[in-house]
């Protein structure tokens, strides 16, 4: 059995610690240029290269996303940025362009190529061509099912890997290829700058009825054309090994170091739980919860299943059963030091993810500020406070309080 790895995503250096912490065998993230991502904080090349060194103290890869289709004045100044990922130790980069393949070659040859899901690959003789000029993985388009993965695994030579989202937002358009952004409000999704229209609410206006909007299709909610739910895979575990997936692929180089830490921690001690448990393997409830603990779209299967649930657009809101409230920076037996991120009372339970991956729950018995003052709540964004509970909180741990 082909042991997959979880590759999780970084916008900045609080994810890419938060992924690794939690168990990623492989990031991915993007430089100030050519990245898929304009709305994440990103890495500069200091930035890059911390992040690299990061990557490999705990043993784990670094993948860098060039994965826009750059115009001829980003060309020129490509050489030299794939040189300097060369340089610092860069695994791999993930090219949607046929172009920045060829210079990738030439100017970075020690780094591998895997073709982004951008190339919208989904049959195998598109793989071997990418394989034959070079590329070591294909990240497939996200518009495959099981089967349709298993036959490309078959026919596709088993050093060539293969690379599939699991889990996170879908875009409505095949492989993320879509212009209504562009059109309606000038930014341009292809270039990493969509302005996510598609999750907008749409009424029909007619002009001689002034003042009167008439929904596309009536809900308790609004009224969503193309709004996709998120992606969730942690049911098919089994299946995704099976059908002969490399790499477990996360979404979410713009969402929080918080999301990054619970997803890769899910993901992890599910496949390592299968890995180890094979015909006996269930998957722990607990595991599932964990995603239900960060904010998400309600959740579907994407097209691995084919149309059925598969990719649903009938809903828009998110859900949000739990906010994260402190990050413990350091502890003593029950004493914990940490730094708020939202509102929590004494007296509260609070649900601790420790980096061991396991939750549990303590008590909050006091809370004392940096003037060594007695509070009743932590209420100021990023404060450091001292925390008794009635458990010890292990350093890095993230610490959550339920919606009530």
């Amino acid at each position: 059995m082909q042991r997959p790895e979880i590759l999780s995503p970084a916008g900045d250096m609080e994810c890419i610690n938060n992924s690794l912490k939690f168990g990623a065998d492989a990031v991915y993230l993007a430089g100030k240029q050519f990245g898929m991502r304009t709305a994440s904080k990103n890495f500069d090349d200091a930035e890059l290269k911390q992040a690299v060194k990061l990557a490999n103290s705990y043993g784990s890869k670094l993948y860098i996303t060039i994965n826009t289709l750059p115009r001829n004045n980003e060309m020129a100044v490509l050489p030299d940025f794939l040189s300097y990922a060369q340089e610092i130790g860069v695994d791999a980069f993930i090219i949607a362009d046929l172009g920045v393949f060829e210079l990738a070659k030439k100017y970075a040859p020690k780094v591998e190529r895997h073709i982004s899901t951008q190339a919208g690959i989904v049959n195998s003789d598109s793989a071997n061509a990418w394989y034959n000029m070079g590329a070591s993985r294909v990240v497939l388009a996200r518009e495959m099912t099981f089967d349709d993965i298993a036959e490309i695994r078959a026919k596709i030579p088993g050093e060539l890997e293969i690379e599939c989202f699991v889990h996170g937002a879908m875009c409505v358009s095949f492989s993320g290829r879509c212009l209504i952004s562009s059109y309606m409000t000038g930014r341009d999704a292809n270039r990493g700058d969509c302005a996510q229209p598609c999750r907008w609410k749409y009424h029909l206006y007619e002009p001689n009825r002034e003042g009167q909007f008439f929904p596309v299709e009536e809900t308790n909610h609004g009224t969503y054309l193309y709004n996709s739910r998120d992606m969730c895979m942690i049911d098919y575990i089994p299946q995704l090994v099976e059908c002969g997936i490399s790499s477990f692929k996360i979404e979410g180089r713009a969402k929080s170091a918080y999301y990054c830490a619970v997803t890769t921690n899910a993901y992890r001690h599910a496949l390592d739980d299968y890995i180890a448990e094979k015909e006996n393997y269930i998957l722990k409830p607990w595991i599932k919860e964990e995603l239900e603990k960060i904010s998400h779209r309600e959740y579907n299967t994407g097209f691995f299943l084919g149309k059925e649930p598969g990719q649903v657009t009938s809903n828009g809101g998110y859900i949000r059963h739990y906010d994260i409230v402190a990050v413990c920076e350091d502890s003593n037996g029950t004493t914990a030091e940490i730094t708020q991120r939202n509102k929590f009372y004494v007296g509260d339970v609070l649900d601790v993810l420790p980096s061991s991956g396991i939750p549990f729950e303590v008590k909050c018995l006091s809370l004392t500020n940096r003037f060594g003052e007695s509070v009743e709540s932590a209420p100021h964004a990023m404060e450091k406070l001292t925390m008794i509970t009635d458990k010890q909180i292990p350093a890095s741990s993230v610490i959550r309080k339920k919606r009530s």
